[in-house]
């Protein structure tokens, strides 16, 4: 904005010097031929000295706004801090004298909560055996490992249970990649 304002002054001046050039013309004619360059001259003058003002004030206004920005810039990291309208005011729990201690859970609770969904899913080390097969090794947790070692082995996924044939006769058990995608895992220890 501030330039088309700047553009639209230079353009009246402009206008106005060539108006005073062809109203001063027809005199010109009759011979009085530098009254009128001088006229000339002086508008063309008139031009530039607007001119160089406008440059100037646009030179100062650039400066200014280059410290404006360097001030900024240099300026030490400030914190929003909001109006007191907006301000919600913290919530601080009254201080006690006496601590309070927990109460213990119910006898059973962590027995019956933690232990038993845990172990559920862990299945013993000692069963976890690889065999070598004629497609390759097989990774997979012996069926009578698990009945003698894991209480829940009547629950394990019927679609795990395999056989397969090794070279000292056929072997029962479950594939250890399904009961992992079934979510369970090899206890550690």
């Amino acid at each position: 904005m501030r330039f088309t304002l700047h553009h639209k002054f230079i353009a009246s001046i402009a206008a106005a010097a060539v108006a005073i050039t062809a109203f001063t013309a027809a005199p010109a004619a009759a011979g009085d031929r530098n009254r009128d360059l001088a006229k000339i001259a002086v508008g063309v003058l008139g031009v530039a000295i607007v001119g160089k003002i406008i440059h100037d004030k646009n030179k100062r206004d650039d400066e200014r706004a280059r410290q404006e920005v360097s001030k900024h810039r240099h300026a030490p990291n400030t914190v929003y801090r909001a109006p007191r309208a907006e301000r919600v005011p913290v919530y601080r729990a009254p201080q006690s004298r006496h601590r309070v201690e927990p109460r213990p859970l119910p006898k059973g609770y962590k027995r019956k909560q933690h232990r038993t969904q845990a172990n559920a899913k862990l299945l013993p080390k000692q069963c976890f055996q690889s065999f070598d097969t004629r497609r390759g090794q097989v990774l997979m947790f012996g069926r009578r490992c698990l009945e003698n070692n894991f209480r829940h082995a009547n629950r394990l996924p019927q679609q795990c249970a395999q056989q397969i044939r090794t070279h000292r006769g056929t072997r029962y058990g479950y594939d250890a990649r399904c009961l992992r995608g079934a979510g369970y895992s090899l206890a550690r220890g």
